[in-house]
């Protein structure tokens, strides 16, 4: 059942398509194995399943090797005639009656004849026993074939996604380009244009500053310390650069600054303005992930108007919080694609177009410390690189305070940054300054300590190399550090910008809660984002209906108008039991949709203090209900009446009640079960 399992899934591009199949063969195999329908009492235009079905084969040849050489299995309770009350002692009288396989006049059945009833023979272990190991063959055929025939994302090409409640819009301004002729595309913002741009934008006022910052966590070794005494700070109109070799602690630093860390021992200081970090913080700063981890079925602009109603202060009216919207769309030149649904690589957005919704989502909340980017130009190519670091270098000129990882950059783009946070290995500083026009800051430290860069070389790997490669000369350059003027200095004057910023009135108002909204509002918001993502995923909901009624049409006519005899009370037993089978293909499907909507929630939304858990957990569950109620209505009239059921409507009524109510059970079981999925990764 793995191989044919695993066969599925190589055979279709979508999980949607897999489940919808998987789910169905599921009922199938499990109702055709010649048991819950005995091979003699199916119907015909089904019945062929049997024959095709792995599971009946194995079936068969374990029920014959249990009941074969059986010769007396004794009859028991109502299956002897008499029985009750005053037929104690007439047991040589009984007989046995209801069960398949029993003679007339015996009180019990032998085991091959109650096989020969059901259509099974001893003779057919071995014949069984190798046709699985072909239908095994067959699976593991048919999925080499399948994962041969592959095709990744970036080999199909990158399709744009339109919603199609905006198609009309898409094409009516399609029709009047084609009229007047204008451009596919608007161009960039103009030279005139971009000052504009830049003086709309909130500007940072606050100054973000860190002190003997340390960062230990627990080992099964023993403590293990990440970060080793840093400082450093970060002003308005200032580009930051944090680097460093592999593990040396750059991400971690960061997470650290934006009080991300959850575990380990933080010890130093964290400030702003020379206090205390506000409880507001984490929504005031933004925090751009390495991982640009959105919604799919959302547009760019619906995750920007998102991020902004649910960050901004409270006190902010709605129109102007749209209005600024607009204006980092234009900054960050996304309105081309405003419209389009961020989707997924190879069906959505490229890798750089998502990186710069991830910056705008960040914007859009107006931080009034500062921005946080882990490796913002991480797996894109040169020219997308340069325009991130652009944008970058946009927002620091017009007054935002910015401070961004990034692991070996060109020449080019270092020359962007005009501050450098060198690590080495175990979070230990190694520099920390200006860079300087045409990285001469840089260049004259490691050439006064004698590790010249050469004229043609990347002064940033030169460094790297420096610190931890091949020319660090077995060098401390930690202790280098440590004892340079240029340390000295930083320290004084790190003290004096505390100071300063201490005995000014705080920049930033803290108005002490944790959300900037209420809970009400934050409900709403995440229930419209998440039903409407519901209603454009046209795969799972088509795929939910599409389950429900094949299952119900599956089952019905299995059991097609079942008797009312006594005899036929079984079957009506399995008929019922066989709706419990509807559960698996759902619950698989709608998993996956859970854990994309949990991991935005956990890796990115939470920690943004965006909204409670409370408005998450409500919307997940709340956006099912008009699904479940139709797919309730679909799977029962497609399987109660075929079977010919009882038509009063106090049972009909009863049973689709019964079947509703186990609509949100099993939708219930299956995101409960997934909610405590740990991700290995």
């Amino acid at each position: 059942m793995t191989a044919l399992f695993r066969a599925v899934g190589a055979l279709f591009s979508t999980f949607d398509g897999a489940s919808k199949v998987s789910g169905l063969l599921i009922m199938c195999t499990v109702l055709y194995t010649g048991y819950m329908i005995p091979k003699p009492a199916m119907h015909p235009w089904l019945g062929w399943i049997f024959w095709i079905d792995p599971l009946s084969y194995g079936f068969e040849a374990l029920l014959s090797i249990e009941f074969h050489d059986k010769s007396v299995i004794p009859c028991v309770g109502t299956n002897l005639i008499p029985t009750g009350p005053g037929y104690e002692n007439v047991q040589a009288h009984q007989a046995c009656a209801g069960v398949a396989g029993a003679i007339q006049g015996q009180n019990f059945v032998v085991g091959d004849n109650y096989l020969a009833s059901l259509s099974y023979s001893h003779s057919h272990v071995w014949r069984n026993f190798g046709i699985n190991w072909a239908w095994w063959a067959l699976f593991v055929f048919v999925t080499i074939v399948a994962t041969s025939r592959w095709q990744s994302p970036s080999e199909a090409g990158s399709t744009l996604v339109i919603p199609r409640e905006y198609l009309h819009k898409h094409v009516n301004n399609q029709q009047k380009d084609e009229e007047g002729q204008s451009p596919e595309k608007r161009v960039s913002p103009t030279k005139d244009e971009s000052p504009k741009l830049d003086n709309q934008l909130v500007r940072n006022t606050s100054v973000f500053t860190w002190k003997d910052l340390s960062y230990t966590v627990q080992t099964p070794s023993g403590d293990r310390v990440l970060l080793d005494n840093v400082h450093g700070w970060v002003k308005p109109g200032m580009l930051g650069a944090l680097m460093g070799s592999s593990g040396a602690g750059k991400t971690t630093l960061l997470d650290v600054l934006a009080q991300r860390k959850t575990e380990g021992t933080i010890n130093g200081s964290i400030m702003v303005d020379g206090r205390p970090l506000p409880v507001s913080f984490q929504r005031s700063a933004g925090y751009v992930e390495q991982l640009d981890i959105h919604e799919r079925m959302a547009t760019v602009r619906e995750s920007l108007e998102f991020s902004a109603l649910l960050r901004q202060p409270a006190t902010t009216p709605r129109e102007e919080k749209l209005a600024y919207v607009d204006v980092i769309i234009d900054l960050l030149e996304l309105h081309d694609l405003a419209d389009t649904m961020i989707g997924s690589v190879g069906a959505g957005l490229s890798v750089e177009q998502r990186k710069r919704v991830t910056i705008g989502v960040e914007l859009v909340s107006k931080p009034s410390i500062l921005i946080f980017l882990d490796e913002p130009t991480s797996g894109l190519d040169g020219q997308s690189a340069y325009n991130t670091v652009r944008f970058l270098r946009r927002l620091a000129d017009a007054g935002q305070a910015v401070l961004v990882t990034v692991h070996q950059p060109s020449a080019q783009l270092f020359a962007e940054f005009d501050q450098l946070l060198l690590l080495a290995k175990g979070g230990k500083t190694v520099f920390f300054g200006p860079i300087g026009e045409n990285s001469q800051g840089i260049k004259s430290y490691f050439s006064r300590y004698g590790a010249p860069c050469p004229p043609e070389t990347n002064p940033a790997e030169h460094m790297i190399d420096v610190v931890s490669g091949q020319l660090s000369q077995g060098r401390d350059w930690n202790k280098v550090w440590l004892e340079s003027p240029e340390h000295s200095a930083m320290l004084k004057e790190l003290d004096e910008i505390i100071e300063t910023a201490a005995s000014k009135p705080q920049a930033t108002t803290d108005d002490g809660r944790e959300f900037a909204t209420t809970l009400w509002e934050q409900t709403s918001l995440v229930l419209k984002r998440t039903s409407t993502a519901l209603y454009r995923n046209s795969d799972y909901i088509n795929n939910k209906f599409a389950l429900h009624i094949s299952s119900g049409l599956f089952v019905g006519f299995s059991f097609w108008m079942i008797g009312d005899s006594v005899s036929d009370l079984q079957s009506v037993l399995f008929f019922i039991f066989n709706a419990i089978f509807v559960a698996p293909g759902v619950i698989n499907q709608l998993q996956p949709t859970f854990l994309e909507r949990r991991d935005l929630f956990e890796a990115r939304e939470k920690k943004a203090k965006m909204y409670s858990w409370k408005a998450f957990t409500f919307a997940l569950i709340v956006s099912e209900f008009p699904y479940l109620v139709v797919c309730a209505a679909l799977f029962f009239n497609c399987w109660y009446w075929t079977a010919g059921m009882a038509v009063e409507s106090s049972k009909s009524g009863s049973m689709f009640f019964v079947f509703f109510l186990y609509e949100f059970l099993y939708t219930g079981i299956g995101k409960l079960a997934i909610r405590f999925h740990i991700d290995p990764n």
